[in-house]
């Protein structure tokens, strides 16, 4: 039988095991796939550690990212063939449809073929964090050309991806990250600024850089006290867009600031564009058309075996990585 990423008990990386799991024939609109690379995210630690939007009955397994072969397709699908080379839009339940074991099956709708020349762990490595950048800062945030956009945890799969569409679109992306560590890694990869939040003020930081344009978004992974400094060198009718909640401190809200520039502060879940079909065909050729330009391209950390998928948590939640942590199967 093909393997799975299981947890018997909520907690840390130790707590997942690798064990046997019966797979069911894909149902009617479904694809199964055979896994070939995971790409590993936040949301997959947070269920485990009964921290996530989902609580899942135990024994639970995780998983949001995939890339492999088609396997065999249910009643109803077209477009798609055993043998294709594909890779999984996140799926909204983690819970109904996890990804993390040699075998997944998920709905028609979020399989697609993989761009050409794209490898099992760059595949792997797109669709969240593509999706979550896009919807945030093109859909949502509606930045143009010449804006300023605050990027936090730059360092991230999504902090790069999000450098990357700044930059694609013509924007300014400002990268922050903890100290001056990945300062030069993330001007490689596109940053126009990098502020070391630990070692300035990060609001005097931000109000040199952007000047009296002010910053017109933000996209902030971390939330607790940065976000009254965002706040602070925000635009007029700027916008602070909140998607991570890495803080274990308490967010305040910045009324001050807030109320003189007339701020939106919003929270945001890539669900909302994956669960409209309208929204996800327009992200998805958004996204496809910068790999084909060269604009975007995935940045993968590390890549580690499916046996070493404790260790590979482990490495995620050390924040020493930069870019997508992948698995390979």
């Amino acid at each position: 039988m093909p393997r799975a990423v299981i947890f018997d008990q909520f907690g840390g990386p130790e707590v997942l095991r690798i064990g046997e799991l019966a797979v069911d024939d894909p149902g009617d609109g479904e694809v199964r796939i055979r896994v070939r690379a995971l790409g590993l995210n936040r949301a997959e630690a947070l269920m485990r550690r009964g921290q996530y939007i989902e609580h899942p009955a135990l024994p639970a397994r995780v998983g949001l990212e995939a890339a492999g072969t088609v396997d065999a397709i249910g009643l109803g699908v077209r477009g798609l063939a055993v043998g294709d080379a594909v890779s999984v839009i996140p799926p909204i339940s983690m819970i109904a449809h996890p990804t993390h074991g040699e075998m997944a099956t998920l709905p028609a709708a979020h399989i697609v073929r993989n761009p050409a020349g794209f490898d099992w762990e760059s595949a792997a490595a797109l669709w969240m964090a593509y999706l979550t950048a896009y919807g945030a800062l093109v859909e949502v945030a509606q930045i143009k050309a010449d804006d300023y956009v605050v990027i936090t945890a730059a360092s991230s799969s999504v902090g790069i991806a999000a450098i990357q569409i700044a930059n694609m679109i013509g924007a300014r992306p400002i990268a922050v990250t903890r100290t001056s560590a990945k300062r030069a890694a993330l001007v490689a990869a596109g940053a126009a600024h990098v502020v070391a939040a630990e070692e300035e003020v990060l609001a005097e930081r931000l109000i040199a850089i952007a000047g009296p344009a002010g910053v017109r978004a933000a996209l902030d992974a971390v939330g607790g006290p940065i976000v009254e400094a965002l706040a602070a060198a925000m635009a007029p009718n700027g916008i602070v867009i909140e998607y991570g909640g890495l803080s274990a401190e308490p967010t305040p809200f910045p009324m001050p600031a807030a109320l003189a520039k007339r701020l939106t502060l919003r929270g945001y879940l890539v669900h909302e564009v994956i669960e409209n079909p309208q929204r996800l065909d327009a992200a998805k050729a958004f996204i496809l058309g910068g790999v084909a330009s060269g604009a975007l391209k995935p940045v993968i950390d590390r890549v580690f075996t499916f046996d070493e998928i404790a260790e590979a948590y482990r490495h995620l939640e050390s924040n020493a990585q930069f870019g997508k942590i992948v698995v390979r199967v």
